[in-house]
């Protein structure tokens, strides 16, 4: 009984152990829940209805259309901007095929893989000459060439092929994946169009509001002359036109102003004395050496020297437009390019006429040892030059000798080109039609014959030094030391406002920024600042930032935050917005009450009104007028309304006036009316009406944007 009572006196302090250790566990588990769901929200790119969009999956997407830019440009590398542009369109085409997908699931949509054989087999889709089963002969898409490569992919017919196969894979995958989409939202919005129709009635009425042209005098009263100043607004007046008003202010999204100060930190004289320095003994060298190809490599030059003829389109702009006023041998510069901030030399070396495209076929030819190689490259090139049939020789060493076109542009912006490859492409341009030639090569022997040769061009061969004027260590270290002074001084946006201009820097206001920028103010390197602009409050002060392209400093502040929702009457730029619209109500009031009871444009002059011709009002076009600078629809409705020789029956106000006018005349372009085309222009105009829709889905879509956070 003791050991009870015991055990009963130690009861609360049992029951708070096993309470703190369920709370434990539970705080534990909770812990958990939130960090996972923490480490969930870390990665997610955005959110599309509702759907968690991964940021893994979107650099996929981001990574396959690189892919095809690349391809489709020739390129291997894509700048800041372009990289931008191509995250841009990946999320606005990830949007747009989201919301097409919901909205075509509800109604059964589909594109069927029938369908997109149909498709394949009509060629004609855009889409489809961007790939390279384009028939050059007819200048369509074929098919048949698809259908082979993919055969061949299949069997893996090719292994040395194998990497490129690889990736015309991928690209078709690409295309044939937008194939899909483009159709499906083609056919959602067909179906929207279809839902707009059009009849012989409408046709007509159409037509005639196209045709039929007015000749008016027009009496204009511009709001411009009435002052401003005169117009007073009250309280309740801007509260009353803003509640009119009131849905253009609806804000989807989350922007912010911000206000910052940079500086671009440029060559100081000292550095330019010294980079003229570097140029005049370059000049000396290009001057004198047989090979030009040590300076340009020694000058660390930004345009490499191939030492083969190219086009002038190989060349920077400002190079290629001074190659044909220079001679031969001759040395220009130093000159410097404002546009890409460089100092530049040339050498001409040569200047010839050579064919733009070469059409050839080649037998390469391998062997034991170089000395084999040679050796039957000796035999074969005797043979054809007896008469032997090409493809048949080539067929015996397993190649097809088929005939192929080299083109300038396939090797001209190379970066760098070995001495074998100049020797190749030199005996192509250089050698004649249905001439043989064998070239030797380190590893064996290609035996080429020219076929053809078409488009004769001026090529060039120059050598050119350009370098960017930069500035030196020293210049950015008195640039940055100056900066960050002056921000360290000035904590607070005030200070940082009051203080700019005296100490030589310039406040700037952006307005308006969203996640969906990849930048502040379109500077380069900006994307940490942009993710602190975003999660700073207002007034607060950022850190000093590195920026640009090495050569830019900067600091910001977050001026106002506008949620999602409404902007309202505080907000400076909507008050300015409505107030202008009251103001310019007003001025349409007093003029209208001017206008009144005036029936002659002669008694509108008199009124002080600004009178003019104006000839081919139609209705369904909004009518220029000079003396407001503005477009009226309205006056173009009153006009079509109004009979030939009428004064207008009442003041029209406008965007920029108040109108009276005269119909002088009115006549019918000599254009037949045909009710089915008429007809079909309406319905292609219902089609990009409905092109509209994604607006109001994107409206709906509770779209959450946080790209900015990742790239």
């Amino acid at each position: 009984m003791a050991a009870i009572g015991k055990i009963r006196s130690w009861g609360p302090v049992l029951v708070s152990a096993i309470a703190l250790a369920l709370f434990a566990f539970i705080a534990e588990e909770l812990f958990r829940s939130c960090e996972s769901t923490r480490n969930d929200q870390r990665q997610q790119i955005g959110q599309v209805m509702g759907e968690k969009i991964n940021v893994q999956d979107f650099q996929k997407l981001v990574d396959e259309y690189t892919e095809v830019i690349k391809m489709q440009q020739g390129t291997e590398q894509l700048n800041e901007d372009q990289m931008n542009q191509v995250k841009d369109m990946v999320w606005n085409s990830l949007i747009q095929n989201k919301l097409i997908e919901s909205e075509a699931k509800k109604l059964g949509l589909t594109v069927t893989d029938a369908e997109l054989q149909n498709i394949l087999k009509e060629g004609t889709n855009p889409m489809l000459m961007q790939t390279p089963f384009v028939n050059q002969q007819t200048g369509r898409f074929d098919v048949n060439a698809l259908q082979r490569f993919l055969a061949d992919y299949k069997k893996n017919a090719n292994p040395q092929m194998g990497k490129q196969y690889e990736t015309l894979y991928r690209y078709w995958n690409f295309i044939e994946k937008q194939l899909r989409q483009q159709t499906l939202a083609q056919k959602y919005q067909a179906l929207l169009a279809n839902c707009l129709l059009s009849n012989p009635v409408e046709a007509k009425l159409a037509f005639d509001a196209e045709n039929e042209e007015s000749q008016i005098q027009l009496a204009a009263f511009p709001y411009s002359s009435i002052e401003d100043g005169k117009i007073e607004v009250s309280e309740s007046e801007l509260k009353a036109k803003y509640d009119e008003m009131k849905e253009r202010f609806n804000q989807p999204i989350e922007t912010r102003d911000v206000k910052y100060v940079d500086i671009q930190v440029d060559a100081s004289p000292a550095d330019r004395a010294a980079l003229q320095k570097d140029f005049a003994t370059f000049a000396k060298q290009l001057a004198e050496e047989e090979d030009p190809s040590n300076v340009v490599r020694r000058a660390t030059s930004l345009v490499s020297y191939l030492g083969i003829p190219v086009a002038k389109e190989a060349f920077p702009r400002d190079i290629a437009q001074r190659l044909d006023s220079m001679a031969v041998g001759s040395v220009y510069g130093p000159m410097e390019n404002k546009p890409d901030n460089t100092l530049n030399l040339i050498k001409l070396v040569a200047k010839q006429q050579l064919p733009d495209s070469v059409q050839y076929r080649q037998i390469s030819v391998g062997g034991t040892d170089v000395a084999d190689a040679h050796k039957r490259a000796d035999s074969i090139f005797n043979a054809l030059k007896a008469g032997g049939d090409f493809e048949a020789i080539a067929k015996k060493y397993g190649q097809d000798g088929a005939k192929n076109w080299m083109v300038t542009s396939q090797y001209q912006n190379v970066p760098s080109m070995d001495s074998d490859t100049k020797n190749y492409i030199t005996s192509l341009n250089t050698m004649a039609v249905n001439e043989l030639k064998n070239i030797e090569l380190p590893q064996g022997n290609i035996i080429v014959q020219v076929l053809d040769k078409r488009n004769f061009i001026n090529k060039y061969t120059a050598a050119v030094v350009k370098k960017t004027i930069d500035f030196s260590k020293e210049t950015y270290s008195t640039a940055y030391n100056k900066f960050s002074s002056f921000v360290s001084a000035n904590q607070t946006e005030d200070d940082i406002v009051k203080n700019a201009q005296k100490n030589g820097y310039q406040v700037k206001d952006l307005r308006d920024i969203s996640t969906a920028q990849h930048n502040l103010a379109g500077i380069h390197g900006t994307r940490d600042a942009l993710k602190w602009a975003f999660e700073a409050k207002e007034g607060q002060v950022s850190p000093m930032y590195e920026c640009g392209d090495n050569n830019r400093l900067l600091v910001a502040m977050v001026d106002k935050i506008h949620p999602i929702g409404y902007r309202t009457l505080k907000d400076e730029q909507v008050s300015e917005y409505v107030k202008s619209e009251v103001i310019k109500d007003k001025k349409a009031a007093q003029l209208v009450e001017k206008a009144k009871g005036v029936t002659s444009i002669d008694a509108a002059k008199a009124k002080g009104a600004n009178v003019s011709d104006v000839n081919q009002v139609t209705f369904s076009a909004p009518v220029f007028v000079p003396a407001t600078g503005a477009s009226e629809p309205a006056l173009s409705g009153a006009v079509a309304t109004t009979a030939k020789g009428k004064f207008s029956a009442e003041p029209v106000k406008g965007n920029a006036g108040v109108y009276l006018f005269q119909v002088v005349d009115k006549t019918k372009r000599p254009t037949k009316f045909d009710a089915k085309a008429q007809e079909q222009t309406l319905r292609q105009k219902a089609m990009q009406y409905a092109s509209g829709f994604t607006n109001e889905l994107y409206q709906k879509a509770n779209i959450v944007d946080n790209r900015y956070l990742f790239f």
